[in-house]
This record gives C-alpha cells, structure tokens and sequence, in this order.
C-alpha cells in the first residue's frame, strides 16, 4: 500500500508542474502589464520601468521561469506581486473555508442523491423515477451563479432566513448559519450528478444472478437492496464523488463570489484584476495537489468498498 501511494504521489509530479508551467506562460500573454496594475494609470515611466524591475519582469521570460522552477523545488510559492505577502499565507488564510464549502456541498450530494437514486431505480419508468430525472436534469442544467442569486432571492431577501451575506467567521451557529446556503447553492449540481449515477448504477447490479438468489434464499428487500446491491453499485458513486470534488471546487470559487464568501475565489479574481503571475501560479499548483490527492484517496477507497479491486 505504501509503495503504491508513493508512485502515485511521483507519479502526480510531473501533472503538477505541467500545469504550474501552463499557467506560468499563459498569466504572461495575457493583455494587461502588472506593473501598471499596482500603481494606478496616473503612474509615471520611471515608476513603472522600476516596479516592473522589482518584480523581475525585465528578465528574459526564460530566466523568470527558471527562477520560478527553482522557487518550486525549495516549495516557495513565492510572493505576492500586489501585497507582496507569502502566497503560502494567505492561500492557508482562505482555503478552509473552500474546502469547508466543498466538503459540505459533497455531504449533501451524497446523503440525498444516494437515496434519490437508489428509489429512483427501485420505480423505474413510474412517477418517482420521472420525478428523480426531471429533477436531476434541472440541477445540472442550473449554473451556480444562478442558482445562487435565486436562493438568495427567496431566502435571504423575501424570506430572511439566512444571511445575505456569508460571514464564515460568525461563531456557533452563525457560521452554519452562513454555510447553508453556498453549499447548498453548490450541492445541488453534485446532487444531481450522484442521483443519476446511483440510479444507473442500481440498474446494472439489480438483474444480476447474486441478488436473484438473495431473494430465493428469502432475505427481506432491506437486506437485498442495502447489503448486496448498494455495496457492488457503490464504485461508480464513488468515483463520481472523487472525479467531481475537483469541478466543485472551481464552482466553489464562483458561490463563494455570489454570497461574498471569503476563499479562494477573493484571491482568483484579484490575481486575475491585477495581473499578479505569482498568486495564479501559487493558487494553480495548491488546486492541482488537493485534486491529486483526493484522486488518491478516490484509488484507496475502491478497496475498501469492493474488495475485489486490487490495489497495485
């Protein structure tokens, strides 16, 4: 098991620095002069040739990334080209509350899409199965920002309910409180998602000889649906739930920015307003080493859902 963590993680080096190298060249064609950025249209020549020496934008691009590898290697991440703050910092400042939401928006998935579509395939082709499709195809066809602003709409604003602002930092249930309408915002895509998933996957496994001959041998429908047909159905379910945590986080990043939540989405959209390369390369490489490593972890729960996958 060691061993086959540890190829994985070597394995997840070079996707790594693929991507931190895409966003290091990309950053840098895009329009804009991050220079000119910080220091406001009214800023002189003199003050911007010298601002951009301070960045080290005057080097040869091959030399700025060079200086970026060597950052990399030494796990510097580097500083913040617009408040000049470690971006390890304030990266750590914000993530938990990303990861908060997304954790929380893959719990509600999980806990009503699962039972959905189980019940969706148990009626399959009656008024419970059409209902679990028209509504799963409502929810992945509802973008988050949209699906956020109506939610705010109605219970925050009409029905105060909730905040209309999240204010994560509110203690006891104040910061619940505040949770509950972002992640719903965001579970309800990922809910749709495990539905379909769980339904299709219930589909396969109920024609299957073993749950024919648990009925024969008289087990009640509980024990046929929950102990035999759900554990083999679960594979599927947990691969969406693992393949999907990496596009929740990106819709994460737009709930946070609907209900002015603090996260990654604050930094994303101020390193993109002010050109800052150095946070977009720091923000890229921290996305891609959480999505590796819940696919990893995605890999290891395959063995202890269904024990016929080997781990190699």
């Amino acid at each position: 098991m060691l061993a086959f963590v540890a190829k994985r993680l070597l394995l997840a080096v070079p996707t790594m620095l693929l991507a931190a190298s895409a966003v290091f060249f990309l950053a840098r064609i895009l329009p804009g002069d991050p220079a000119l950025a910080i220091l406001g249209e009214s800023a002189s020549e003199q003050a911007i040739v010298a601002m951009r020496a301070r960045l080290g934008l005057d080097q040869p691009l091959l030399v700025q990334y060079g200086i970026f590898l060597g950052d990399l290697l030494r796990f510097d991440l580097g500083r913040s080209m617009l408040s000049g703050h470690a971006v390890t910092a304030e990266v750590a400042e914000v993530l938990p509350y990303t990861i908060e939401l997304t954790v929380f928006a893959i719990a509600f998935g999980l806990l009503l899409g699962v039972p959905i579509g189980i019940a969706a395939s148990l009626a399959r082709n009656r008024l419970p199965d059409y209902l679990s499709r028209f509504g799963s195809l409502v929810g992945l066809s509802c973008p988050p920002f949209f699906l956020g602003i109506c939610l705010l709409l109605v219970f925050a604003i009409h029905l105060p309910l909730f905040p209309v602002i999240s204010a994560p930092d509110a203690g006891g249930g104040g910061r619940v409180q505040a949770l509950i309408l972002p992640g719903v915002t965001l579970g309800i895509i990922f809910l749709a998602f495990v539905a379909r998933s769980s339904r299709a996957a219930m589909l396969e496994v109920l024609p299957e000889a073993y749950v024919r001959t648990a009925r024969m041998k008289g087990l009640s429908e509980r024990a046929v649906i929950f102990r035999h047909a759900c554990r083999n159905a679960l594979l599927p379910i947990v691969t969406v739930a693992g393949l999907y945590f990496g596009i929740l986080m990106g819709n994460a990043v737009v709930t946070e920015i609907v209900f002015t939540r603090p996260g990654l989405g604050k930094l994303i959209i101020g390193a993109l307003n002010s050109r800052d390369y150095v946070m977009l390369q720091g923000l890229t490489i921290v996305y891609c080493f959480i999505v590796v490593l819940v696919n990893l972890a995605t890999d290891l729960v395959y063995g202890l859902v269904d024990p016929r996958v080997k781990v190699r």
